[in-house]
């Protein structure tokens, strides 16, 4: 009898097919002596649609609202449909008589296999491989230690429940609000939440009021020092109280009324996660979260240079001690040699920071595998993060930073006055990132209010000094920052929005569905955003309801949680929603309508942004038109200037303009020119107007008119 294996992708496929001596290549499967080992595309099964259970369903109506079948059905997903009949026909055969689910060791990677096994309806038995890179090493190992299948039918309900609450509540959700306002309106379990805390945000930005402030430092001789206030705040609101300020200590002597000495001890940070290798990405290189995720899974599935990507967890596990020094072997090369080997010759101090079961559930961190590095065949967005990834896996083995900490304290009269110095003993695991590490956080308070870190001469207490001049600083307090995405996974990651597999996705929806816009390495909202906020309901819009169920999502995975009861109150949520949508007395108006009319049903065009620039779409359901909102040149020339004429969009249909000399030609509905005659008539009328408005629409359906007669 032979296995049957079911991998995720087919280049994963390829490479367990070759490591495992499945060498027979066919359309949709490698077959070997022992194994068969096929792909699923993603998903081939999904959860069916409304119109799946009742046809009347694939009309939206607000009646009809909430949709909430009792047991969830599953269907084949027409896309991939030729894949699943592929494996279909695999998992019948005579010959198979175990599977192995080989797709992603990750909650969903679990739900896609189980929804293929339940639809073909395997009753055989099957086992997990269950590994954290891609390395032939590791497929060997993974499938020398097989786990039993059962022992992840916890993992698949959690995975169940998410899909069937995310639909649930996204469907009618998303359902309702388009019904009941007329536009495309989406929302769901996590990604209004996290739209809510960037509205916040915004809110916050609107609501700020800036003040100027001035800062004064005195020059003591041989160091600076800058005025505090007795709670420690520099910040003088009161232009009279700075010069009184100076005035006053100006020229007096002090006493240095404290020297505080302590030597600070800085361990090494810890290895990444997925959401923290995002922040980084985002801070140093502006990569968006899913450009990190996609480069990540290059370097993972594609390179096989690093491990697992989808992790939560920044520790390693004491199982893969002895495989630590064989990894730094490995990314010995360029300029992470005389890094590296170093470390080689001696034992690695392996402590709690990094090496620590406890803090590890599925997968351990992100760090380099075995397999030896090519930099060369790395594109620059590959080499960046592996940059990143490697140098932090070096600096695990390396000591704390230390360096000498020293506060001064000056006492003028009443006035008190302050400057830190900072000396480095040993730079620690800061030597393998050189000048170019920096842990500042994006909500981070008033950058020029940042701590001196000066170099000071050796003083004393009880040393007097005098003021010889006092300079005065301008400056104004600033609003919160918008969220960057770092800041935004951060936040999503402490209020348990989503999952780091899925944090990167809903930004990204978010930015399709045109609800936020980047803009630079901020987020902003947009007028639909800040509508859509407003128009769900309160108890979807903050991140306490989702982080419960994400959190009660986790506990169902580890066998503390029950699926029906969750999913049960899942129901009663959807109802609540689905009710206060109904029951509101809001309005929507959409924040992009454009100038331009559809030609064929004559609404007004929504102007929106997409990949390759903006575009006009037809708001009308059934309608469907579409077209690039950026300026089209037709073929005709100006028969004044002979540049060529922009092609324009009218009440009453297209024509041909030329801005510089303002000449306008009307186009017929088959894109012909009207009369030379007509033509100069109208050209005339229209000069006499001050804008394209209605005026000129008036004119060109007369012309058009009058040109059908």
């Amino acid at each position: 009898m032979k296995t049957l294996v079911l991998a995720e992708k087919p280049s994963v496929a390829r490479e367990i097919a070759r490591v495992m001596g499945a060498r027979d290549k066919h359309k949709s499967y490698f077959e070997g002596p022992k194994y068969i080992v096929t792909w699923a595309l993603g998903h081939l099964v999904g959860l069916a649609e409304p119109e799946d259970y009742d046809k009347k369903y694939a009309t939206w109506n607000l009646e009809d609202l909430p949709i909430l079948p009792e047991r969830a059905k599953l269907k084949v997903l027409k896309e991939t449909n030729h894949q699943y009949k592929a494996v279909q026909q695999l998992m019948k055969r005579q010959d198979v008589g175990e599977l192995i689910v080989a797709t992603d060791a990750a909650r969903e990677g679990e739900l896609l296999a189980r929804w293929i096994m339940q639809m073909a309806q395997w009753k055989k038995p099957f086992k997990r491989l269950w590994i954290s890179s891609q390395t032939d090493k590791a497929i060997k190992e993974g499938f020398a230690s097989l786990k039993p299948g059962s022992q992840f039918d916890r993992l698949y309900e959690s995975a169940r429940c998410r899909a069937e609450a995310d639909w649930m509540i996204g469907l009618n959700v998303t359902r309702a609000l388009t019904c009941r306002f007329n536009a495309q309106l989406s929302a769901g379990r996590v990604q209004t939440p996290t739209l809510g805390m960037i509205m916040d945000r915004e809110n916050e930005i609107n609501r700020f009021r800036s003040e100027e402030y001035e800062t004064l430092t005195a020059d003591m001789g041989g160091f600076q020092a800058t005025w505090r206030a007795s709670g420690g705040d520099a910040r003088i609101f009161d232009k009279q109280q700075t010069q009184a300020l100076k005035k006053r200590v100006e020229g007096r002597a002090g006493v240095i009324a404290q020297v505080k000495k302590s030597e600070k001890v800085e361990p090494h940070p810890l290895a990444y996660d997925l959401t923290e290798l995002q922040r980084d990405a985002n801070r140093k290189y502006g990569f968006s979260a899913k450009q990190t995720s996609n480069v990540l899974q290059r370097l993972y599935e594609q390179h096989k240079l690093v491990t697992y990507p989808r992790t939560d967890s920044r520790y390693l596990t004491s199982d893969m001690a002895g495989t630590l020094k064989e990894r730094l072997e490995s990314v010995a090369v360029g300029p992470y040699a005389a890094l590296a080997r170093p470390l080689l010759r001696k034992s690695l101090n392996l402590t709690k920071r990094i090496v620590d079961d406890s803090k590890v559930t599925d997968h351990h961190a992100i760090i380099p595998t075995e397999q030896t590095v090519l930099l060369n065949q790395l594109n620059p967005e590959e080499r960046k993060l592996y940059d990143l990834i490697v140098r932090r896996y070096i600096s695990l083995f390396y000591p704390a930073a230390k360096y000498d900490s020293v506060a001064v304290t000056v006492k003028v009269g009443e006035d008190s006055f302050h400057v830190k110095g900072t000396t480095v003993k040993d730079s620690g695991w800061r030597e393998v990132y050189g000048s170019d590490y920096t842990d500042d956080d994006d909500e981070s308070a008033d950058d020029s209010l940042d701590q001196e870190r000066a170099l000071l001469p050796e003083l004393h207490q009880g040393q007097s000094v005098t003021i010889q001049r006092c300079h005065i600083k301008s400056g104004r307090t600033m609003p919160p920052k918008r969220y960057t995405e770092a800041a935004l996974l951060a936040q999503m990651e402490k209020h348990g929005l989503g999952t780091p597999a899925t944090r990167a996705d809903i930004i990204e929806k978010l930015v399709s569905s045109d609800t936020i816009d980047r803009q630079g390495n901020s987020l902003h909202p947009t007028g639909k955003g800040k509508q859509l906020i407003e128009l769900a309901a309160p108890q979807l819009r903050t991140p306490e309801l989702t982080a419960r169920w994400e959190a009660e999502l986790e506990r169902i995975a580890r066998g503390q949680g029950k699926p029906e009861p969750f999913l049960q109150g899942i129901r009663t949520m959807a109802r609540e929603l689905v009710s206060t949508v109904k029951g509101s007395q809001a309005e929507y108006k959409p924040h992009n309508v454009s100038n331009s009319h559809c030609p064929d049903c004559n609404a007004r065009l929504l102007e929106k942004k997409g990949k390759r620039g903006r575009f006009l779409v037809c708001p009308t359901e059934d309608c469907g038109y579409r077209r690039s909102a950026e300026k089209q040149l037709s073929n005709r020339r100006c028969p004044q200037c002979h540049k060529k004429m922009e092609l324009k969009e009218g009440k009453a249909g297209m024509f041909v303009r030329c801005l510089p000399c303002g000449i306008t030609e009307v186009l017929d509905k088959d894109k012909k020119h009207v009369n030379k005659r007509e033509q100069q008539k109208l050209v005339k009328q229209y000069s006499k107007q001050e804008s394209l408005g209605s005026n000129l629409g008036d004119l060109l359906k007369a012309a058009l008119e009058k040109k059908g007669e």
